[in-house]
């Protein structure tokens, strides 16, 4: 009983050098194949996709600089670099799309007030382009609200009347350019509007340094009443004149207050609404064939049954 069991014993013993070998190499293996698995699954198709001996040993062999699975990692990590890079830029132009979004709202708001409004009036108003003859017959100056009712001009259209200069005119629908050429005397002439208010521009009011109230009430009262100048009488209401209008400013004005505003607020809100927004995306992505051309042709279907001699087995078993 005893040999047999030390003959037992001595045979059973050379068996687990083998067995802890193998694992050894098997263990080998695997922590390989797990380095080139980590990488990427295309980058590494060499040492994961392989067959037989070459893979195997591609696998087994130690990771040095230079080899597949080095290059795929760091191929992986320049990938998840730029995409990082590409994240942060999306978010960062996000902000600057909402910002300009938010500000294009509220620049166009308050520019209603100061320019569409005036400048639609000025249209409306229609002011005859070319200048007429005026001369001021009056000039009145005042202090208090209660005394200055309306104003020829007024710095800041948003301000109380405290201090104003009241202006009244008589015009002539003779060209200015034509009066230079023949003066007429002041008392022969035929005046269409008499004694009517003379306003700066449309609005009677404006903001410095284009609007000052006080060279503007040097420029045409005090010594200079009786003095022809050219002025800007409307056709629409005859009664308003003014002495600043020129179409193509007030155009320009218009046209650019309008534009500038909505087409970035629409430009922002377009790129914010493709970037995030899945209705959105959807629809620019979506396909413009028929329902009927998505479906291949028969020239297809024979062409891939040629190339393909598998699909073809299967098409005739079905």
């Amino acid at each position: 009983m005893k040999k047999s069991s030390t003959l037992t014993t001595t045979t059973s013993m050379p068996a687990s050098p083998t067995l802890s070998a193998q694992t050894l190499s098997a263990s080998k293996i695997s922590l390989n194949s797990s380095r080139c698995g980590s990488a990427a699954s295309g980058s590494v198709s060499g040492c994961g996709s392989g067959s037989g001996s070459a893979a195997r040993s591609a696998c087994q062999s130690p990771v040095r600089p230079g080899s597949g699975c080095v290059d795929a990692i760091k191929a992986k990590r320049e990938e998840i670099e730029m995409e990082t890079l590409l994240e942060k830029a999306k978010f960062y132009t996000s902000v600057c799309l909402g910002t300009t979004a938010i500000l294009s709202v509220f620049t166009f708001l308050f520019l209603i007030p100061f320019v569409v409004d005036p400048a639609i009036s000025t249209i409306i108003a229609d002011y005859d382009p070319v200048p007429v003859t005026c001369i001021v017959i009056d000039h009145i100056y005042a202090e208090g609200i209660k005394n200055c009712s309306w104003s020829s001009c007024r710095e800041g259209c948003t301000s109380s009347l405290t201090k104003c200069h009241q202006l009244f005119v008589n015009y002539t629908r003779i060209p200015f350019s034509e009066w230079e050429r023949n003066p007429r005397d002041l008392d022969t002439v035929n005046w269409d509007v008499s004694y009517t208010k003379f306003l700066i521009n449309s609005e009677g009011c404006g903001y410095p340094p284009t609007t000052n109230c006080s060279v503007f009430a040097r420029q045409y009262g005090f010594s200079h009443i009786g003095e022809p100048f050219p002025c800007f009488y409307s056709r629409a209401y005859p009664e308003v004149v003014i002495g600043r209008y020129s179409w193509e400013n007030n155009l320009y004005h218009l046209i650019l207050s309008l534009i500038i505003p909505n087409v970035l607020f629409a430009i922002s809100i377009g790129v914010l609404s493709y970037w995030y927004c899945p209705c959105c995306e959807k629809a620019c992505n979506k396909s413009s064939r028929v329902y009927a051309e998505k479906f291949p042709t028969k020239e297809e279907i024979v062409n891939c049954m040629k190339c393909n001699t598998e699909k073809s087995l299967s098409l005739n078993v079905f």
